[in-house]
């Protein structure tokens, strides 16, 4: 499955700037807070505002009080989101946001994988974001392309941000439903 352009997830992250790869990743990390912080996403509005003024000192403070309030106990999935705030670069340069950005992008498929009932076999998170979604189940085809449209609505520049917000509000609700309902069947 590539984008609607035909350019896969690698090609998009490796085509961002620095504003659309800081959003990339937040991005995923707001769509996975539900397995670390339910009641979380007030603590990254002041770095989803940062990226929206490209503001590199502002990102770093930002990024550093929202890992003072979203330090909890939790999961092993829990952990994985945790790691995607305390790996955020606190500089903002390109390289920094792009590997960044990326080991996001893994994690945050990976996580939507587990929760799908068929599970994610060895390789199926790399061939995604390679274009390759064959055998990917509906939670993880829903990040793939909840991802792609996030890097595809902020190459326009910082009014595509008000749709990656969207697109990370309802991914983020449908991971939530979906660990809900797995809870109550448990």
């Amino acid at each position: 499955m590539t984008s609607g352009n035909g350019r896969s997830l690698l090609e998009l992250i490796d085509g961002a700037d620095a504003r659309g790869l800081a959003a990339a990743g937040l991005a995923c990390l707001d769509r996975c807070l539900p397995l670390l912080a339910p009641e979380g996403a007030e603590a990254l509005r002041p770095v989803w505002a940062a990226v929206a003024r490209g503001d590199g000192a502002a990102w770093g403070e930002a990024v550093a009080k929202a890992r003072v309030d979203l330090d909890a106990g939790g999961t092993e999935d829990a952990g994985a989101v945790r790691a995607m705030l305390t790996e955020a670069p606190e500089t903002w340069t390109a390289e920094a946001l792009r590997a960044w950005a990326g080991d996001c992008s893994v994690a945050a498929l990976a996580l939507h994988g587990r929760y799908d009932a068929a599970g994610v076999p060895d390789g199926l998170v790399e061939r995604c974001r390679a274009g390759d979604a064959d055998g990917a189940g509906p939670l993880l085809a829903g990040e793939l392309r909840r991802q792609q449209a996030v890097l595809e609505t902020v190459a326009h520049g910082p009014t595509g941000l008000r749709r990656a917000r969207e697109l990370s509000v309802e991914g983020g609700r449908v991971l939530r439903a979906v660990v809900s309902r797995r809870a109550r069947t448990a």
